[in-house]
Protein backbone atom coordinates (compact mmCIF):
# COMPACT_ATOMS: atom_id res chain seq x y z
CA UNK A 1 0.00 0.00 0.00
CA UNK A 2 1.75 3.38 -0.87
CA UNK A 3 1.81 5.73 1.88
CA UNK A 4 0.22 9.04 0.61
CA UNK A 5 2.27 11.85 2.13
CA UNK A 6 0.55 14.44 4.40
CA UNK A 7 -1.28 17.49 2.38
CA UNK A 8 -0.56 20.67 3.52
CA UNK A 9 -3.96 20.93 5.30
CA UNK A 10 -3.07 18.07 6.79
CA UNK A 11 0.03 19.67 8.37
CA UNK A 12 -0.52 20.79 12.31
CA UNK A 13 0.37 24.17 12.07
CA UNK A 14 -0.16 25.27 8.99
CA UNK A 15 -1.94 27.92 6.85
CA UNK A 16 -5.58 27.73 5.86
CA UNK A 17 -5.92 27.85 1.83
CA UNK A 18 -9.05 30.25 2.11
CA UNK A 19 -8.40 32.84 4.81
CA UNK A 20 -4.53 32.23 5.59
CA UNK A 21 -4.91 31.53 9.22
CA UNK A 22 -2.47 29.79 10.88
CA UNK A 23 -4.20 26.54 11.92
CA UNK A 24 -3.61 25.33 15.80
CA UNK A 25 -3.87 21.36 15.97
CA UNK A 26 -5.93 20.54 19.41
CA UNK A 27 -4.32 16.74 19.16
CA UNK A 28 -0.86 18.95 19.89
CA UNK A 29 -2.05 21.20 22.50
CA UNK A 30 -4.02 18.21 23.93
CA UNK A 31 -0.49 15.88 23.93
CA UNK A 32 1.36 18.75 25.53
CA UNK A 33 -1.05 18.91 28.56
CA UNK A 34 -1.08 14.74 28.85
CA UNK A 35 2.65 15.25 29.08
CA UNK A 36 2.80 17.79 31.68
CA UNK A 37 -0.06 16.20 33.52
CA UNK A 38 2.07 13.04 33.37
CA UNK A 39 4.96 13.88 35.23
CA UNK A 40 3.84 15.59 37.82
CA UNK A 41 1.02 12.14 38.62
CA UNK A 42 3.63 9.50 37.99
CA UNK A 43 5.74 11.32 40.72
CA UNK A 44 3.27 11.88 43.11
CA UNK A 45 1.97 7.96 42.51
CA UNK A 46 5.02 6.30 42.75
CA UNK A 47 5.60 8.10 46.30
CA UNK A 48 2.29 6.89 47.52
CA UNK A 49 2.71 3.65 46.70
CA UNK A 50 6.03 2.67 47.86
CA UNK A 51 4.50 4.15 51.22
CA UNK A 52 1.43 1.04 50.99
CA UNK A 53 4.52 -1.51 49.91
CA UNK A 54 6.52 -0.98 52.98
CA UNK A 55 3.75 -0.84 55.37
CA UNK A 56 2.02 -4.00 53.71
CA UNK A 57 5.73 -5.67 54.03
CA UNK A 58 6.29 -4.63 57.40
CA UNK A 59 2.61 -5.62 58.85
CA UNK A 60 3.29 -9.56 56.68
CA UNK A 61 6.11 -9.71 58.36
CA UNK A 62 4.02 -8.83 61.54
CA UNK A 63 1.83 -11.56 60.89
CA UNK A 64 4.24 -14.07 60.01
CA UNK A 65 6.02 -13.74 63.72
CA UNK A 66 2.89 -13.43 65.55
CA UNK A 67 2.00 -17.08 63.65
CA UNK A 68 5.52 -18.50 64.51
CA UNK A 69 4.50 -17.46 68.29
CA UNK A 70 1.38 -18.67 68.49
CA UNK A 71 2.62 -21.66 66.73
CA UNK A 72 5.94 -22.22 68.67
CA UNK A 73 4.50 -20.92 72.81
CA UNK A 74 3.10 -24.15 73.97
CA UNK A 75 5.93 -26.54 72.48
CA UNK A 76 8.34 -24.43 73.94
CA UNK A 77 7.15 -24.05 77.34
CA UNK A 78 6.88 -27.70 77.57
CA UNK A 79 10.83 -28.57 76.50
CA UNK A 80 11.72 -25.66 79.03
CA UNK A 81 10.15 -27.54 81.81
CA UNK A 82 11.25 -30.32 80.90
CA UNK A 83 14.67 -29.35 80.41
CA UNK A 84 14.69 -30.81 76.52
CA UNK A 85 17.32 -28.14 75.33
CA UNK A 86 17.65 -30.90 72.13
CA UNK A 87 13.90 -30.35 71.46
CA UNK A 88 14.67 -26.28 71.71
CA UNK A 89 17.45 -26.64 69.16
CA UNK A 90 15.33 -28.08 67.08
CA UNK A 91 12.44 -25.51 67.29
CA UNK A 92 14.85 -22.69 67.24
CA UNK A 93 16.33 -24.29 64.04
CA UNK A 94 12.96 -24.72 62.80
CA UNK A 95 11.86 -20.74 63.17
CA UNK A 96 15.04 -19.55 61.60
CA UNK A 97 14.38 -21.10 58.39
CA UNK A 98 11.25 -18.83 58.12
CA UNK A 99 12.61 -16.65 55.06
CA UNK A 100 10.87 -13.33 57.06
CA UNK A 101 13.22 -14.33 60.62
CA UNK A 102 16.70 -12.44 61.29
CA UNK A 103 16.90 -13.96 64.78
CA UNK A 104 15.26 -16.06 67.39
CA UNK A 105 16.50 -16.48 71.04
CA UNK A 106 14.91 -18.66 73.94
CA UNK A 107 15.55 -17.45 77.38
CA UNK A 108 15.66 -19.77 79.73
CA UNK A 109 14.92 -19.30 83.65
CA UNK A 110 16.31 -21.46 85.79
CA UNK A 111 16.33 -21.66 89.65
CA UNK A 112 19.15 -19.98 91.37
CA UNK A 113 21.38 -19.81 88.06
CA UNK A 114 21.62 -17.33 85.57
CA UNK A 115 19.12 -17.26 82.64
CA UNK A 116 20.72 -19.57 79.65
CA UNK A 117 20.00 -18.45 76.15
CA UNK A 118 19.60 -20.75 73.34
CA UNK A 119 19.61 -18.25 70.19
CA UNK A 120 20.34 -18.54 66.30
CA UNK A 121 20.85 -15.38 63.90
CA UNK A 122 20.59 -15.60 59.85
CA UNK A 123 24.15 -14.73 58.07
CA UNK A 124 24.75 -10.92 57.79
CA UNK A 125 22.02 -10.33 60.09
CA UNK A 126 22.87 -7.20 62.06
CA UNK A 127 19.94 -6.10 63.98
CA UNK A 128 16.60 -5.85 63.40
CA UNK A 129 16.11 -2.04 61.79
CA UNK A 130 13.18 -1.34 60.36
CA UNK A 131 12.00 -4.73 60.61
CA UNK A 132 9.47 -5.54 63.56
CA UNK A 133 11.11 -7.48 66.38
CA UNK A 134 8.39 -9.27 69.19
CA UNK A 135 8.88 -10.68 72.53
CA UNK A 136 6.45 -13.35 74.31
CA UNK A 137 7.10 -14.39 78.29
CA UNK A 138 6.98 -18.07 77.80
CA UNK A 139 4.93 -20.34 80.51
CA UNK A 140 3.93 -23.11 81.26
CA UNK A 141 1.33 -25.00 83.82
CA UNK A 142 2.00 -28.41 84.91
CA UNK A 143 -1.04 -28.61 86.86
CA UNK A 144 -4.80 -26.82 86.79
CA UNK A 145 -3.59 -23.48 88.24
CA UNK A 146 -0.46 -23.95 88.56
CA UNK A 147 1.10 -21.45 85.50
CA UNK A 148 4.95 -20.73 86.55
CA UNK A 149 7.21 -18.99 83.67
CA UNK A 150 9.62 -20.67 82.65
CA UNK A 151 11.55 -18.20 79.86
CA UNK A 152 10.95 -16.40 77.06
CA UNK A 153 10.75 -15.81 73.07
CA UNK A 154 12.61 -13.27 71.14
CA UNK A 155 11.93 -12.69 67.71
CA UNK A 156 13.84 -10.18 64.98
CA UNK A 157 12.38 -9.76 61.39
CA UNK A 158 15.30 -9.70 59.08
CA UNK A 159 15.26 -5.87 57.66
CA UNK A 160 16.30 -7.20 54.45
CA UNK A 161 13.73 -8.95 53.62
CA UNK A 162 11.46 -6.23 53.48
CA UNK A 163 13.79 -4.31 50.82
CA UNK A 164 13.94 -7.48 49.05
CA UNK A 165 9.80 -7.65 49.24
CA UNK A 166 9.58 -3.86 48.30
CA UNK A 167 11.78 -4.04 45.51
CA UNK A 168 10.07 -7.11 44.68
CA UNK A 169 6.36 -5.81 44.55
CA UNK A 170 6.18 -4.16 41.28
CA UNK A 171 3.32 -5.07 40.96
CA UNK A 172 2.46 -1.71 42.36
CA UNK A 173 3.33 -0.23 39.15
CA UNK A 174 0.75 -1.06 37.96
CA UNK A 175 -1.83 0.14 39.90
CA UNK A 176 0.36 3.33 40.08
CA UNK A 177 -0.03 3.91 36.79
CA UNK A 178 -3.67 3.22 36.57
CA UNK A 179 -4.55 6.02 39.35
CA UNK A 180 -2.34 7.90 37.22
CA UNK A 181 -4.54 7.41 34.14
CA UNK A 182 -7.47 7.98 35.62
CA UNK A 183 -6.45 11.41 37.18
CA UNK A 184 -4.77 12.79 34.17
CA UNK A 185 -7.95 11.49 32.16
CA UNK A 186 -10.27 13.93 34.42
CA UNK A 187 -8.06 16.48 34.44
CA UNK A 188 -7.57 16.08 30.12
CA UNK A 189 -11.16 15.50 29.88
CA UNK A 190 -11.48 18.67 31.85
CA UNK A 191 -9.44 20.80 29.36
CA UNK A 192 -10.81 19.07 26.33
CA UNK A 193 -14.60 19.80 27.52
CA UNK A 194 -13.69 23.29 27.42
CA UNK A 195 -11.56 23.41 24.20
CA UNK A 196 -13.95 20.56 22.30
CA UNK A 197 -16.66 18.83 23.92
CA UNK A 198 -18.76 22.28 24.31
CA UNK A 199 -19.07 22.62 20.32
CA UNK A 200 -19.02 18.69 19.81
CA UNK A 201 -22.33 18.97 22.05
CA UNK A 202 -23.77 21.26 19.61
CA UNK A 203 -22.63 19.76 16.77
CA UNK A 204 -24.21 16.04 18.05
CA UNK A 205 -27.47 18.50 18.69
CA UNK A 206 -27.53 19.47 15.14
CA UNK A 207 -27.13 15.67 13.83
CA UNK A 208 -29.71 14.72 16.16
CA UNK A 209 -32.38 17.60 15.09
CA UNK A 210 -31.37 16.47 11.05
CA UNK A 211 -34.29 14.99 8.96
CA UNK A 212 -34.62 13.72 5.81
CA UNK A 213 -37.00 17.51 4.92
CA UNK A 214 -34.27 19.46 6.68
CA UNK A 215 -30.95 17.97 5.66
CA UNK A 216 -29.96 21.38 3.81
CA UNK A 217 -29.72 23.45 7.32
CA UNK A 218 -26.34 24.12 8.04
CA UNK A 219 -24.54 23.49 10.52
CA UNK A 220 -22.39 26.55 12.21
CA UNK A 221 -20.52 27.02 15.94
CA UNK A 222 -20.30 30.33 18.02
CA UNK A 223 -15.91 30.28 17.85
CA UNK A 224 -14.09 33.16 17.63
CA UNK A 225 -13.42 33.89 13.28
CA UNK A 226 -9.85 33.26 13.51
CA UNK A 227 -10.00 29.72 14.93
CA UNK A 228 -9.37 27.45 12.19
CA UNK A 229 -8.91 23.69 13.74
CA UNK A 230 -10.18 20.67 12.88
CA UNK A 231 -13.67 21.68 14.59
CA UNK A 232 -13.02 23.97 11.36
CA UNK A 233 -13.00 20.92 9.57
CA UNK A 234 -16.41 18.81 11.25
CA UNK A 235 -18.21 21.38 10.41
CA UNK A 236 -17.51 21.69 6.73
CA UNK A 237 -17.76 17.62 6.90
CA UNK A 238 -20.67 17.32 8.62
CA UNK A 239 -22.22 20.33 6.00
CA UNK A 240 -21.05 18.28 2.72
CA UNK A 241 -22.16 14.81 4.45
CA UNK A 242 -26.03 16.72 5.07
CA UNK A 243 -26.10 17.70 1.54
CA UNK A 244 -24.79 13.98 0.05
CA UNK A 245 -27.60 12.30 2.64
CA UNK A 246 -30.19 13.63 1.69
CA UNK A 247 -31.50 11.83 -1.57
CA UNK A 248 -29.99 9.08 0.08
CA UNK A 249 -32.24 9.06 3.28
CA UNK A 250 -35.36 9.54 2.11
CA UNK A 251 -35.38 6.83 -0.59
CA UNK A 252 -33.58 4.32 2.48
CA UNK A 253 -37.19 5.50 4.16
CA UNK A 254 -38.86 4.35 1.88
CA UNK A 255 -37.49 0.90 1.57
CA UNK A 256 -37.94 0.88 5.54
CA UNK A 257 -41.40 1.89 5.07
CA UNK A 258 -42.24 -1.21 2.37
CA UNK A 259 -39.95 -3.66 4.74
CA UNK A 260 -41.79 -2.76 8.01
CA UNK A 261 -45.46 -3.60 6.06
CA UNK A 262 -43.93 -6.78 4.61
CA UNK A 263 -43.06 -7.55 8.43
CA UNK A 264 -45.93 -6.26 10.16
CA UNK A 265 -47.83 -8.75 7.31
CA UNK A 266 -45.90 -11.67 7.79
CA UNK A 267 -45.95 -11.67 11.72
CA UNK A 268 -49.48 -11.46 11.80
CA UNK A 269 -50.00 -14.48 9.46
CA UNK A 270 -47.31 -16.30 11.42
CA UNK A 271 -49.39 -15.16 14.63
CA UNK A 272 -52.41 -16.70 13.04
CA UNK A 273 -51.36 -19.73 12.10
CA UNK A 274 -49.54 -20.20 15.39
CA UNK A 275 -52.89 -19.91 17.20
CA UNK A 276 -54.39 -22.29 14.83
CA UNK A 277 -52.10 -25.19 15.35
CA UNK A 278 -51.99 -24.51 19.28
CA UNK A 279 -55.92 -24.75 19.39
CA UNK A 280 -55.65 -27.97 17.19
CA UNK A 281 -52.57 -29.47 19.32
CA UNK A 282 -54.79 -28.64 22.14
CA UNK A 283 -57.94 -30.42 20.65
CA UNK A 284 -56.36 -33.33 19.44
CA UNK A 285 -54.60 -34.20 23.42
CA UNK A 286 -57.74 -33.29 24.73
CA UNK A 287 -59.41 -36.18 22.42
CA UNK A 288 -56.53 -38.32 22.91
CA UNK A 289 -57.36 -37.79 26.97
CA UNK A 290 -60.51 -37.74 26.99
CA UNK A 291 -63.87 -40.41 26.13
CA UNK A 292 -65.67 -39.47 23.29
CA UNK A 293 -68.88 -40.77 24.45
CA UNK A 294 -68.95 -40.36 28.28
CA UNK A 295 -66.86 -37.18 28.11
CA UNK A 296 -64.64 -38.70 31.00
CA UNK A 297 -60.95 -39.17 31.38
CA UNK A 298 -60.27 -42.28 29.17
CA UNK A 299 -57.82 -45.42 30.08
CA UNK A 300 -54.12 -43.33 28.88
CA UNK A 301 -55.84 -40.41 31.33
CA UNK A 302 -56.77 -43.11 33.85
CA UNK A 303 -53.17 -44.52 33.98
CA UNK A 304 -51.28 -41.30 33.67
CA UNK A 305 -52.97 -40.35 37.06
CA UNK A 306 -52.60 -43.35 38.55
CA UNK A 307 -49.00 -43.35 38.29
CA UNK A 308 -48.93 -39.58 39.75
CA UNK A 309 -51.39 -40.44 42.61
CA UNK A 310 -49.21 -43.71 43.45
CA UNK A 311 -45.69 -41.35 43.83
CA UNK A 312 -47.19 -38.47 46.11
CA UNK A 313 -49.18 -41.42 48.54
CA UNK A 314 -45.35 -42.97 49.16
CA UNK A 315 -44.43 -39.72 49.65
CA UNK A 316 -46.91 -38.11 51.85
CA UNK A 317 -47.59 -41.32 53.27
CA UNK A 318 -51.06 -41.38 52.61
CA UNK A 319 -53.61 -43.85 51.56
CA UNK A 320 -55.28 -44.44 48.08
CA UNK A 321 -58.44 -46.13 47.45
CA UNK A 322 -59.61 -47.67 44.05
CA UNK A 323 -63.20 -48.58 42.87
CA UNK A 324 -63.69 -50.62 40.05
CA UNK A 325 -67.48 -50.53 38.74
CA UNK A 326 -69.06 -52.04 36.25
CA UNK A 327 -72.49 -51.49 35.25
CA UNK A 328 -74.38 -55.08 36.05
CA UNK A 329 -75.69 -57.18 32.78
CA UNK A 330 -75.09 -54.13 30.31
CA UNK A 331 -74.89 -56.67 27.61
CA UNK A 332 -78.16 -57.79 28.44
CA UNK A 333 -79.40 -54.47 28.37
CA UNK A 334 -77.69 -53.52 24.86
CA UNK A 335 -78.94 -56.74 23.12
CA UNK A 336 -82.63 -56.06 24.34
CA UNK A 337 -82.59 -52.07 23.71
CA UNK A 338 -80.15 -51.20 21.40
CA UNK A 339 -76.23 -49.79 20.89
CA UNK A 340 -77.95 -46.00 21.24
CA UNK A 341 -79.60 -47.00 24.10
CA UNK A 342 -76.93 -48.68 25.47
CA UNK A 343 -74.70 -45.25 24.87
CA UNK A 344 -77.27 -43.07 26.35
CA UNK A 345 -77.18 -45.26 29.45
CA UNK A 346 -73.18 -44.91 30.01
CA UNK A 347 -73.24 -41.30 29.54
CA UNK A 348 -76.27 -41.27 31.92
CA UNK A 349 -74.23 -43.59 34.48
CA UNK A 350 -71.05 -41.51 33.87
CA UNK A 351 -72.88 -37.97 34.98
CA UNK A 352 -74.06 -39.63 37.61
CA UNK A 353 -70.95 -41.05 38.89
CA UNK A 354 -69.28 -37.80 38.27
CA UNK A 355 -72.27 -35.59 40.57
CA UNK A 356 -71.05 -38.75 43.04
CA UNK A 357 -67.64 -37.17 43.92
CA UNK A 358 -67.72 -34.35 46.59
CA UNK A 359 -63.70 -33.91 46.62
CA UNK A 360 -61.45 -31.92 44.07
CA UNK A 361 -58.80 -34.35 43.95
CA UNK A 362 -61.29 -37.53 43.73
CA UNK A 363 -61.05 -38.70 39.66
CA UNK A 364 -63.55 -40.96 37.84
CA UNK A 365 -62.58 -42.37 34.12
CA UNK A 366 -63.95 -44.94 31.71
CA UNK A 367 -61.66 -47.60 31.47
CA UNK A 368 -63.58 -50.29 29.43
CA UNK A 369 -66.96 -50.44 27.82
CA UNK A 370 -69.18 -50.51 30.74
CA UNK A 371 -66.46 -50.58 33.19
CA UNK A 372 -65.33 -46.84 35.16
CA UNK A 373 -62.71 -46.62 37.69
CA UNK A 374 -62.64 -43.93 40.40
CA UNK A 375 -59.28 -42.86 41.98
CA UNK A 376 -59.56 -41.55 45.49
CA UNK A 377 -56.42 -40.13 47.02
CA UNK A 378 -55.96 -40.17 51.18
CA UNK A 379 -59.72 -42.21 51.15
CA UNK A 380 -58.85 -45.01 53.59
CA UNK A 381 -61.21 -48.28 54.12
CA UNK A 382 -64.02 -46.21 55.57
CA UNK A 383 -63.99 -43.61 53.48
CA UNK A 384 -64.08 -45.41 50.36
CA UNK A 385 -66.88 -47.44 51.72
CA UNK A 386 -69.11 -44.63 51.81
CA UNK A 387 -68.28 -43.26 48.97
CA UNK A 388 -68.37 -46.08 46.55
CA UNK A 389 -72.24 -46.38 48.17
CA UNK A 390 -72.83 -43.11 47.20
CA UNK A 391 -71.90 -43.88 43.98
CA UNK A 392 -73.84 -46.86 43.74
CA UNK A 393 -77.20 -45.04 45.00
CA UNK A 394 -76.80 -42.49 42.57
CA UNK A 395 -77.11 -44.71 39.75
CA UNK A 396 -79.64 -46.68 41.06
CA UNK A 397 -81.32 -42.96 41.51
CA UNK A 398 -81.29 -42.54 37.95
CA UNK A 399 -84.26 -45.09 37.14
CA UNK A 400 -82.76 -46.30 34.12
CA UNK A 401 -85.45 -49.08 33.38
CA UNK A 402 -83.68 -52.80 32.82
CA UNK A 403 -86.15 -55.42 32.04
CA UNK A 404 -83.27 -58.09 31.79
CA UNK A 405 -81.93 -56.77 34.82
CA UNK A 406 -81.64 -59.59 37.68
CA UNK A 407 -80.20 -57.44 40.38
CA UNK A 408 -83.01 -54.94 39.79
CA UNK A 409 -85.83 -53.41 37.56
CA UNK A 410 -83.62 -50.27 36.96
CA UNK A 411 -79.87 -50.38 35.34
CA UNK A 412 -77.38 -50.81 38.68
CA UNK A 413 -73.71 -50.95 39.29
CA UNK A 414 -71.16 -53.46 41.10
CA UNK A 415 -68.63 -51.92 43.02
CA UNK A 416 -65.04 -53.45 43.90
CA UNK A 417 -63.40 -51.95 46.57
CA UNK A 418 -59.61 -51.81 47.58
CA UNK A 419 -56.89 -49.52 49.45
CA UNK A 420 -53.10 -48.79 49.64
CA UNK A 421 -52.28 -48.17 53.18
CA UNK A 422 -49.24 -46.21 54.11
CA UNK A 423 -47.87 -48.66 55.94
CA UNK A 424 -48.38 -51.62 53.56
CA UNK A 425 -48.30 -49.79 50.62
CA UNK A 426 -48.48 -51.90 47.11
CA UNK A 427 -47.88 -51.52 43.43
CA UNK A 428 -50.94 -50.05 41.67
CA UNK A 429 -50.93 -53.29 39.41
CA UNK A 430 -51.80 -55.20 42.76
CA UNK A 431 -54.01 -52.41 44.19
CA UNK A 432 -55.96 -52.97 40.85
CA UNK A 433 -56.32 -56.82 41.39
CA UNK A 434 -57.75 -56.71 45.17
CA UNK A 435 -60.29 -54.16 43.58
CA UNK A 436 -60.79 -56.34 40.21
CA UNK A 437 -61.11 -59.53 42.57
CA UNK A 438 -63.71 -57.73 45.18
CA UNK A 439 -65.64 -56.91 42.05
CA UNK A 440 -66.46 -60.00 41.33
CA UNK A 441 -67.24 -60.99 44.76
CA UNK A 442 -70.03 -57.92 44.97
CA UNK A 443 -71.17 -59.76 41.42
CA UNK A 444 -71.29 -63.11 42.59
CA UNK A 445 -73.10 -61.99 45.81
CA UNK A 446 -75.91 -60.65 43.67
CA UNK A 447 -74.15 -57.37 42.19
CA UNK A 448 -75.92 -53.81 42.40
CA UNK A 449 -73.75 -53.62 45.60
CA UNK A 450 -70.24 -52.82 47.22
CA UNK A 451 -67.40 -55.30 47.92
CA UNK A 452 -64.30 -54.04 49.49
CA UNK A 453 -61.29 -56.48 50.43
CA UNK A 454 -61.30 -59.66 52.22
CA UNK A 455 -60.35 -59.37 55.90
CA UNK A 456 -59.06 -62.24 58.02
CA UNK A 457 -61.23 -63.63 60.28
CA UNK A 458 -60.07 -64.69 63.40
CA UNK A 459 -61.52 -68.08 65.62
CA UNK A 460 -62.34 -67.89 69.65
CA UNK A 461 -58.86 -69.83 69.78
CA UNK A 462 -57.41 -66.87 68.49
CA UNK A 463 -56.21 -68.72 65.32
CA UNK A 464 -56.46 -67.39 61.68
CA UNK A 465 -58.03 -70.12 59.02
Amino acid sequence: MAVVPPTDREAAPSEDSHTGLRRRSLGVRLAWATMVFCGLFIVLSVAVFTGLAWTEGRERMQAELVQIEQASAATLSKAIWELDRDALQAHVQSAIRVPSVGRVAVKVALANQAPEVIEQARTGWSGPGWAPARTVELAYEPFPGGRQVVGELQLAGDESVLWQRLRGALSSIVLVQLLQSVLLAALIMGVFNRMVTAHVQRVALHLARVRPGNLHGLLRLQRVEHAQDELSDLVEGVNQLQHSLSAYLEQQQRYEQELASHRDHLAMLVQERTAELETANQRLQNLARTDALTGLPNRRHFDELQTIEMRRTRREKMPLALLICDVDFFKAYNDRLGHVAGDECLQTVAHALQAGLIRAGDMVARIGGEEFAVLLPGADQEGATRVAERLRAKVQDCAIAHPQSAAASVVTVSIGLAVSRPDAPVEFDALYHLADEALYRAKGAGRNRVAGPIVPSVDSAGATP
